[in-house]
């Protein structure tokens, strides 16, 4: 979601749009006439969906709410995402776990059954690749959902290294999930218009956690999670039955759930403190400068077998030279490649993503400081088209986070 101030309404509205759809053009890997389509592609069109080109698909901005309406409803109420562009994929086989931890730097086989964890893909010198909700289903089969832009990439890497793993015996295999789709029922009523689809106890599912089970008679992959920082669950559906779903769940929440676009997708994540590959992620940052540390397992660390472990366990141990941070600035909101300077004019970073938080009223941006200027509190001036403005360090999450937990 792209910046402006609340009370100019519509007007501001149709420049957050215009701003947003020239970021996710640039961040598209195909013409307008080579995008892809997901299921959902003329419900969208039908409920008017603003459609955009995304990673090589065409997904809606936003619907006939403005962006700033529907990031306000999504905390009140709920939405429903369309996240099929996402690429979900599943590694079976005895040794599907050690391959996978191979490559990502997330204590995989610590996990229990139908539990998962952010982790992140590394490259040799540390930096990311991607980054991914990973769950073990049980010990012979992993799910896991990569993103849309980097799928590509992704899928090269995987493969490269699966078959030199399985070239000296490893026992493991893959299925991408180009079938199925990918919904989010992301906000407060997310649980309970679930819970009227399906006999699956949803109070006794946790965030984190996964199931198969049939949503409205449909067999889905279930995980608790999102990208907004509300409570909420991912669905993997079959094609076939996705608008179904889609319409079901909307029809359940008597219209207080609303069908919300890639916008405010970005303003709710951004108010949320957690990253966008291609912006707050990229192969030359390593987790321990995203603030990603915590990913990084205990287990994993001892042993650090996996790509970039040498200039990853360096930096948890000596500390990184960059660290991510937040900021609540003044004036025009910052924007991606801002520069940050010190009170002595000196550059000390740059923002990677930035806009007006439509549920804070004011601005937000997140990006990479020189460590010792990381502190919250610190003051930082932003460069804007050139002229700076007043920046405070602020911690993160900027709007507190209602993951689904046990008491």
């Amino acid at each position: 979601m792209r910046g402006g101030l609340w009370q100019f309404g519509q007007s501001v509205t149709k420049r957050l749009a215009q701003a947003h759809k020239k970021a996710v053009t640039r961040r598209c890997f195909s013409s307008e006439g080579d995008l892809k389509k997901t299921a959902l592609y003329d419900f969208h069109v039908a409920n008017g969906g603003k459609m955009v080109p995304f990673a090589g698909w065409s997904m809606p901005i936003q619907y006939k709410d403005s962006i700033m309406d529907s990031t306000v409803n999504c905390r009140e109420n709920g939405s429903l995402f369309d996240v099929a562009h996402m690429c979900g994929l599943s590694l079976k086989g005895k040794d599907c776990i050690p391959f996978l931890e191979k490559l990502v730097v997330g204590d995989i086989a610590g996990l229990s059954p139908g539990t998962g964890t952010l982790s992140v893909f590394t490259n040799e010198k540390g930096g990311t690749i991607d980054d991914s909700v990973i769950t073990k289903v049980k010990d012979d089969h992993i799910y896991l959902v990569v993103n849309a832009g980097c799928r590509d990439k992704d899928l090269a890497h995987i493969e490269e290294h699966m078959k030199a793993f399985k070239s000296k015996g490893g026992d493991v295999s893959w299925h991408i999930h180009d079938e199925r789709s990918l919904l989010a029922l992301q906000g407060p009523l997310a649980a309970p218009v679930l819970q009227q689809l399906t006999k699956y106890d949803l109070s006794k599912f946790y965030f984190g956690q996964f199931c198969m089970t049939d949503v409205s008679g449909f067999p889905c992959y279930l995980t608790r999670t999102g990208y907004t920082g509300e409570d909420g669950f991912e669905i993997s559906v079959p094609d076939e039955n996705a608008v179904d779903l889609a319409k079901k769940i909307l029809e359940k929440s008597e219209g207080k759930v609303r069908l919300t676009g890639l916008g405010a997708r970005d303003s709710l994540r951004l108010e949320a403190g957690l990253c966008l590959y291609g912006n707050d992620l990229e192969q030359h940052i390593t987790p321990v400068e995203a603030g990603l540390t915590w990913a990084i397992g205990k287990r994993r660390r001892a042993e650090g077998n996996f790509l970039g472990a040498e200039v990853i366990l360096k930096q948890i141990a000596d500390g990184p030279s960059i660290r991510r941070v937040g900021f609540i600035s003044s004036g025009p909101p910052a924007r991606g490649h801002s520069e940050i300077q010190n009170g002595k004019g000196e550059n000390i970073g740059e923002i990677t993503s930035g806009g007006f938080s439509p549920c804070l009223k004011k601005n937000i941006a997140m990006g990479y400081v020189k460590s010792g200027n990381h502190k919250a509190g610190t003051k930082a001036s932003i460069l804007v088209r050139g002229k700076p403005y007043e920046g405070v360090v602020t911690k993160m999450p900027f709007v507190p986070t209602k993951y689904y937990k046990p008491t």
